[in-house]
């Protein structure tokens, strides 16, 4: 039995894995294979990590991979018909900036894209899984094998948020949900109820990094500022989060790049955010004086 209560047939039924990049599809993988499935996986030229052929060596009989470029959706089709693929899942990330840019479509993907509304990747990649859909191919949640890892209410660091930080996430959780609706980004990085940084198609560490030279900036300048320099960062789903893609992740290096910034606070959406190593981001977190909470969709914990 899948986790999300779907049944992929018997130990050594065939699952597909379409890979990005970092340590998601990986962690996938382990999962699905110790549920004994035989794993195809797509990985993506311009995202996959090449330990992925790694794998396949160590495990030969459950792990077959086929490296394709972004905009190859009929080779995907063709690939994972020819393995006996008809249940698939989307993990790791690939780049806003690279579906958008880098992105050299075959025939079927350029008709796709022609027929989109709005070019963001919920669009697209809703598309993609209805074409999927269509050929025979049910994209599943991406948090299928993976629930023990979303992220719990409440706090998860020895610190606590202070009464300034509660404040941030309040606000941040508004402005952050705001945004997402949009499908903009879903991370905000908040200082004393004012919005420092909002995120585009660069990524939450990048997110995060910006706010951080904001106020190094201000600070090198001698400027002054009503605004305390900490930093709190939240990171919630859409509204109507499509949980087959996109799910909003955080690991050990968003501490790393909060650390950088001076963030001293996390906030994340309980039950629809993943946390990669969640003990190796907590310790992390603790190390730096960093409080992580996990909060409801209205912010509070």
């Amino acid at each position: 039995m899948a986790a999300d209560g779907g049944t992929l047939g018997l130990p050594g039924a065939s699952l597909g894995l379409i890979a990005g990049n970092g340590r998601f599809p990986f962690l996938l993988l382990d999962a699905a294979r110790a549920q004994g499935l035989r794993v195809v996986v797509a990985a993506i030229k311009e995202e996959t990590d090449a330990e992925m052929n790694e794998r396949a060596t160590l495990d030969p009989e459950g792990v077959r991979v086929h490296w394709l470029s972004l905009g190859e959706l009929s080779r995907l089709i063709e690939m994972f018909q020819r393995e006996g693929v008809t249940r698939a899942v989307m993990a790791g990330q690939v780049k806003h900036k690279q579906i958008f840019s880098s992105i050299r479509p075959d025939w079927r993907l350029a008709k796709l894209l022609l027929n989109l509304r709005t070019r963001n990747t919920d669009m697209l990649l809703g598309a993609v899984a209805k074409v999927l859909e269509d050929e025979g191919i049910e994209l599943m949640s991406s948090t299928a094998f993976l629930e023990p890892m979303l992220a719990p209410v409440g706090l998860m660091t020895r610190r606590g948020p202070d009464e300034t930080e509660l404040g941030d996430i309040a606000y941040g959780v508004k402005v952050a949900r705001g945004i997402a609706g949009f499908d903009l980004g879903q991370t905000v990085v908040i200082a004393a109820g004012a919005c420092v940084a909002v995120e585009a198609m660069e990524g939450t560490d990048a997110t995060i990094a910006r706010a951080g030279e904001i106020f190094r900036g201000m600070d090198l300048a001698g400027e002054a500022s009503t605004l305390q320099r900490r930093l709190t960062v939240v990171k919630v789903a859409k509204p109507n989060q499509d949980m087959r893609f996109d799910v909003p992740v955080v690991g050990v290096p968003t501490i790393e790049a909060m650390v950088a910034a001076r963030a001293t606070c996390l906030c994340v959406e309980a039950g629809r955010t993943l946390v990669f190593d969640r003990e190796a981001v907590i310790a992390a977190a603790d190390a730096a004086g960093i409080a992580v909470v996990g909060s409801c969709a209205d912010g509070e914990g």
